[in-house]
This record gives C-alpha cells, sequence and structure tokens, in this order.
C-alpha cells in the first residue's frame, strides 16, 4: 500500500501526478489543491489512501493526516463513494464537523451527487464519531412548509434558521405569502 508520496507536480484538469523517484503517480486530489498548486513543478508532499477495487486501483491525496481521516470516515458510510467523499472533504474539515455537530444537512447536499437523505445518512453515521451539538430533524415537512422551506432557501437564508422560525408558526393556518413574510421577518430581527 502506498501511504505517503513526495515529489513535483504536473497539474491536470482533475488530478494531478507526482513525480517521485522516476515513477508518475496519477493522484486524485480534491479541487481546492488541485487549483492552488499553479505551475507544474511544484514539491508537494501528500498522504495517500489506496482505493483498490476489482477493476481499478486508484491513489487519493490529502495535505493533512486529518483530512485522510475524515475521508476514510466518510467512505466507509454506504452510498458514499471516494469520489463524493474527496469532494466532501475538500469543502472543509472543520466546515464539515460543525456542519455534522449542527445537523446541517445542506452543508452536504451543496456537494453533487448528495441529497437530503445521504445527507441525513451522513449526520446519522457521523455524530457518533465527531460528537453531535444538535439533533437531527428527520420529520418530513408538510407541502406547505416545504413551499416556504424552499423560497426561503433560494433567498439565500439558512436552513436551520427558517425551520427554527418555522417551528414557531402554525403555517398550516397561514397564507403561504404571510408565511414566507413572517419568517423573512424573524431571521431579519424585524
Amino acid at each position: 500500500m502506498i501511504a505517503y508520496l513526495q515529489g513535483q507536480t504536473l497539474v491536470k484538469k482533475d488530478h494531478l501526478i507526482l513525480l517521485t523517484g522516476g515513477v508518475g503517480y496519477l493522484v486524485v486530489v480534491g479541487h481546492k489543491l488541485l487549483n492552488s498548486l499553479g505551475q507544474d513543478g511544484s514539491e508537494i508532499a501528500l498522504y495517500i489512501y489506496s482505493h483498490i477495487k476489482e477493476d481499478r486501483f486508484e491513489l487519493y491525496g490529502f495535505q493533512s493526516e486529518e483530512e485522510l481521516e475524515i475521508f476514510k470516515l466518510l467512505i466507509a458510510i454506504s452510498g458514499v463513494g471516494p469520489k463524493t467523499a474527496i469532494a466532501l472533504a475538500d469543502a472543509g474539515i472543520e466546515q464539515l464537523i460543525e456542519a455534522v455537530q449542527q445537523a446541517q444537512t445542506s452543508f452536504f447536499t451543496n456537494v453533487p451527487r448528495v441529497g437530503k437523505k445521504l445527507a441525513q445518512k451522513i449526520i446519522i453515521e457521523l455524530k457518533s464519531k465527531l460528537g453531535s451539538l444538535k439533533e437531527l430533524n428527520l420529520s418530513t415537512l408538510s407541502p406547505k412548509a416545504q413551499d416556504v422551506m424552499d423560497a426561503l432557501l433560494s433567498l439565500g437564508f439558512e436552513e436551520n434558521a427558517i425551520q427554527n422560525s418555522m417551528a414557531t408558526l402554525d403555517l398550516e393556518n397561514m397564507d403561504l405569502q404571510v408565511a414566507i413574510k413572517t419568517v423573512i421577518k424573524m431571521n431579519n430581527g424585524k
């Protein structure tokens, strides 16, 4: 198993080639790291996860052991593959840990291939390992509550703030427009 590589980079569109001892290793890395490398020939050291399947052998690279450990936790979850896990880890380790602790499904659903159900599953699986500060709301929203949620999310409001505000209202006995305006006022402090 390859666990650590150090060498010069050849940056490609969605991966890099790490030249070590005359051998070029194709290493998949997050887009933030890939974009930060700049030009070819820069020196870098990466912690490596060797992903072996029947039909492929892939290397995933990380700048820190913490990123590697989060990646391993993510791929251990059924439904999360290495490409999704590296995209989640690339979004930021501290932000990911906070999203798990605060049960923020919106953090995960911003990553391609992650829907609400998978986001909830990730939070449930990781909260015992990373800690939980807030319980995850697994209940489904009524059609009216979902309309209010969708409208406010499209306006840039935080999902948790919207849910907290909606919990204090009797949405089913309110007109949709009135409900949306009320939640906006509650979140704008007016």
